[in-house]
């Protein structure tokens, strides 16, 4: 709400007085929108200071290290919350009562199933074919089979569309592990949690049971919450811009998974593993730790530090927990996974860590949880894609539901060739 009036004082025109609105937490926000019809724009590359919505799902002060899901500490929801429970919030904007979630927890689960043609569309991927390609085209293609609830300005039609998108993306991420492999695909099963049906998904095969280790179980579900949605970044924004020109949810969402395939968005959590491949062994990390210190040497260590927490990253404390049980829970030995216990060790305790806050962040602990579970590198941004869509969804539905969304449409600052005259091919 506009309680206070930014005036600006541009050159040869009358001074133009700018609304600053106050949201419920966070700096205020100067509205712009009149400066077009002076004759100017802002310019932000990569959108830094610009607020692109207006958003109740999820607050972040990176300063502080301060993440909220609808006003939830991030921390409470992943030590005390289920991640359907987390996905009810985002997607709602309350915590469920016993029956609301038991009903949620019901419709999520009988809609685990793909329809058998999509089998097909696997086929015609290449066996090495990357994972996240495969998702690319496959959650865009949901639209050519469900396509009867595709009307977006219908508040049923988009919640059915969520609990599809919510219910498949677990099936659809084993299937391209299991197509990766040469492995059958496993049939969900409706009785395990969403996590556990997951692990089910990933390693079951017909030829036996497979039983879940409720400690892995635990530690597959705190990865999907804490990963489950992180305010204005890339890929939702790129969600919301495609779904601002009425795309249907299923090409949005899919917009959205090839923008998290960047290494600079979703990659971050593989970056960390082949670094820690790059060290190799306990003894090399003095010799890395000095080279990350050296401002002229282009080593970076991935995985500590945070673009925008600049405290600590919230959710790193819950992840460093669930970490070390999978650890002990599992055994073990593997000498990637003591490098990084010894990294951690050191980065903890280092004055130089300390000092500069290059905390072990999430991507870190995720990447070495996700290795020890068996989950292979290409497969650890599908499960951020898998975890991201409850975000992705929600933002698409507020999106909708805003009266003053307008298809999005970025303003340039042109620096091309001014008018010039064209020379027909036969005179040059």
């Amino acid at each position: 709400m506009a309680d206070k009036i930014a005036t600006l004082h541009l050159p040869g025109k009358e001074p133009v007085e700018l609304p600053i609105l106050s949201g419920t937490l966070g700096p205020d926000v100067i509205d712009v929108r009149k400066l077009g019809a002076q004759g100017y724009f802002t310019f932000d590359p990569g959108f830094m200071a610009t607020g692109s919505c207006k958003s109740s799902i999820t607050y972040i002060d990176g300063d502080q290290g301060v993440l909220l899901h609808r006003g939830y500490p991030i921390a409470q929801l992943a030590t005390q919350a289920s991640y359907l429970e987390v996905c009810y919030i985002l997607l709602y904007g309350e915590a469920p009562t016993k029956a609301q979630y038991a009903e949620f927890e019901r419709m999520v689960m009988r809609h685990t199933m793909v329809h058998e043609q999509i089998v097909y569309f696997f086929r015609g991927f290449r066996r090495d074919a990357h994972p996240m390609a495969i998702m690319c085209g496959v959650v865009g293609a949901l639209s050519a089979f469900y396509h009867d609830a595709l009307d977006i300005n219908n508040e049923q039609h988009r919640e059915i569309c969520a609990f599809r998108l919510l219910s498949k993306m677990p099936t659809l991420a084993a299937m391209s592990y299991k197509y990766s492999v040469g492995q059958p695909f496993m049939h969900p099963r409706n009785g395990l949690s969403y996590a556990g049906n997951f692990l089910h998904m990933m390693f079951g095969v017909p030829t036996e049971e497979y039983k879940v280790n409720p400690i892995v179980e635990r530690a597959m579900d705190r990865i999907f919450t804490l990963h489950a949605d992180h305010e204005q970044n890339a890929s939702t924004s790129t969600v919301r811009l495609a779904g601002s020109s009425g795309a249907n949810p299923f090409a949005c969402i899919s917009a959205g998974i090839a923008s998290l395939w960047g290494p600079a968005h979703g990659g971050a959590n593989e970056a960390c593993l082949k670094m820690l491949e790059e060290i190799g062994s306990v003894d090399r990390i003095p010799e890395f730790i000095e080279k990350a210190k050296d401002k002229n040497d282009p080593f970076r260590l991935m995985g500590f530090g945070h673009r925008v927490y600049k405290n600590h990253d919230p959710r790193a404390q819950v992840m460093r927990q669930t970490c070390h049980e999978v650890l002990e829970e599992l055994q073990i030995k593997d000498p990637l996974l003591a490098v990084a216990m010894e990294l951690e060790r050191i980065a903890l305790s280092d004055a130089y860590f300390i000092e500069k806050k290059l905390y072990p962040n999430v991507d870190f602990y995720s990447g070495i949880i996700m290795k020890a579970i068996g989950i292979p590198v290409s497969m650890f941004t599908v499960i951020f894609a898998m975890s991201r869509t409850i975000g992705w969804i929600a933002h698409w539905n507020e999106m909708l539901s805003d009266p003053d969304q307008k298809i999005g449409r970025p303003r340039q600052l042109y620096v091309g060739a001014s008018e010039r005259e064209f020379t027909p091919l036969e005179q040059r």
